[in-house]
């Protein structure tokens, strides 16, 4: 049987997590995330998420260690586990990565558009209230062709294409993050948090906190490539990737935060489409530094979009392999050694996804951060069934609590920015989706 390429090392493991992490939700969402918490809510949501992140990710690298395998959560849970609940788990993992594919497709659009006005033409239709423009499915639909043959060619070239998108990214990211610290002023920072009552310190926290699994998903992948590490890689490569991915992805959150919020008075920007980009426009005073930003989160979308679709496919692969879903997505190219059906399948999904526009993604890409906050529990509890040292089973407690409690804050009723029914209604199609597409490929 064709096994996959055997190619990747240490930067390309960190490259895959890292990007898969880091989109442009800085740039097309920094509004929402100051209006949840404000500069120092924001700015202590992520960076406790990504300390709360680092238990699960010590469990994951040695979960990995022990099973290197594409299948990553279904792998973990199928040890310990019945068959459906490790496909479960799997389904949900597959939902946190897949989504972001369509998303990023749709975002090309948007941000060209804000260099290119006139992008903004030929309304197809309306989904949502929102229009659904050609010239930015084109550009989407361009986006998602080029990567899908890339990566139906192989895994080198992709990683590749990987490491110089990342790399790229953070020479940018540190070009106008200090221009903006230059320019700034501390003043800007106030208020502090955008929650007034007497608990509204943590309440801003908390609401940022909620959607800190969305964007922090992605150091997992890892397990996702497992199968394709170099010979000599050898076995601290996985959790010495997924240890810098979580440290470097929260501190880029923390560090754009505080950039855009001492750049300009951030409440005077509330609204603005694309607010880092007017953030740095008005500290600076001149239009290059939009330019900057806009070239880094061009190749942050790309590399994102990229490494999820890496994830996606692998554990689509993986998925058809165990006969979860239908087996035919477990080819594997002989010359290639890439799963080239499942490659094919989440290109084409995409695709297709994207056609809905942003309206309808937006709950979707909500219920992805509970998604992957199910996966990460349920591999904790998985590693500690699977009765390791007792110091071990304390970090793999510790992560099912946190992922448990990340996963509740989204779904009870009472917590603030809990789901509401749009939600409510993504998740159950997606579940629906994946008991039929489970039940058709075991026929």
């Amino acid at each position: 049987m064709t096994t996959l390429a055997r190619q990747l090392r240490l930067t390309d493991y960190f490259t895959l997590a890292w990007g898969t992490m880091v989109g442009v939700g800085w740039l097309v969402v920094m509004d929402d995330w100051l209006s949840r918490g404000g500069p120092l809510g924001a700015i202590f949501g992520f960076a406790l998420g990504g300390l709360l992140l680092l238990p699960i990710g010590w469990v994951y690298g040695q979960l990995v260690v022990r099973m290197p395998d594409a299948a990553g959560e279904v792998a973990y849970t199928a040890a310990v586990f019945s068959r459906p609940i490790s496909f479960a788990t799997g389904w949900m993992m597959m939902l946190a990565y897949f989504i972001v594919c369509p998303w990023e497709a749709v975002a090309i659009g948007r941000i060209a558009a804000y260099i290119f006005p006139s992008l903004n033409s030929i309304e197809l239709y309306h989904i949502g209230g929102r229009p659904v423009y050609l010239p930015h499915l084109a550009l989407g639909l361009a986006l998602t062709i080029l990567l899908t043959v890339l990566n139906y060619r192989g895994i080198r070239l992709s990683a590749t294409f990987q490491n110089w998108a990342a790399f790229s990214v953070l020479a940018l990211f540190a070009i106008f993050a200090t221009t903006g610290f230059i320019h700034g002023s501390v003043q800007n920072f106030q208020p502090l948090f955008s929650q007034t009552s007497s608990y509204g310190g943590f309440l801003s926290v908390l609401l940022v906190l909620q959607i800190v699994p969305y964007y922090m998903t992605g150091f997992e992948s890892v397990g996702k490539g497992s199968e394709e590490a170099s010979l000599d890689a050898g076995e601290s490569v996985f959790f010495r990737a997924i240890a810098m991915a979580i440290l470097v992805g929260a501190g880029f959150y923390v560090i754009v935060i505080a950039a855009v919020a001492f750049a300009a008075p951030w409440q005077t920007l509330a609204g603005q489409n694309f607010m880092t980009a007017v953030a740095f426009e008005h500290a600076i005073g001149s239009h290059w530094i939009v330019q900057v930003i806009l070239a880094a989160a061009i190749l942050s979308l790309v590399k994102c979009f990229n490494g999820n679709f890496v994830a996606a496919s692998r554990l689509l692969f993986a998925l058809g392999r165990r006969g979860l879903v239908d087996s035919r997505l477990a080819w594997v190219h002989p010359a290639r050694q890439t799963p080239a059906t499942a490659v094919i399948a989440v290109g084409t999904a995409t695709a297709v996804c994207m056609l809905l526009g942003q309206a309808i993604l937006v709950p979707i890409s909500e219920v992805g951060s509970v998604a992957c906050a199910i996966g990460w529990t349920a591999a904790c509890i998985a590693y500690f069934c699977m009765k390791p040292g007792s110091g071990a089973r304390g970090i793999a407690a510790l992560g099912a609590v946190i992922g448990a409690l990340l996963v509740a804050m989204k779904i009870l009723p009472f917590v603030p920015g809990h789901f509401d029914h749009s939600e409510w209604i993504a998740l159950a199609l997606w579940c629906l989706l994946g008991a039929i597409l489970h039940f058709a490929g075991r026929k």
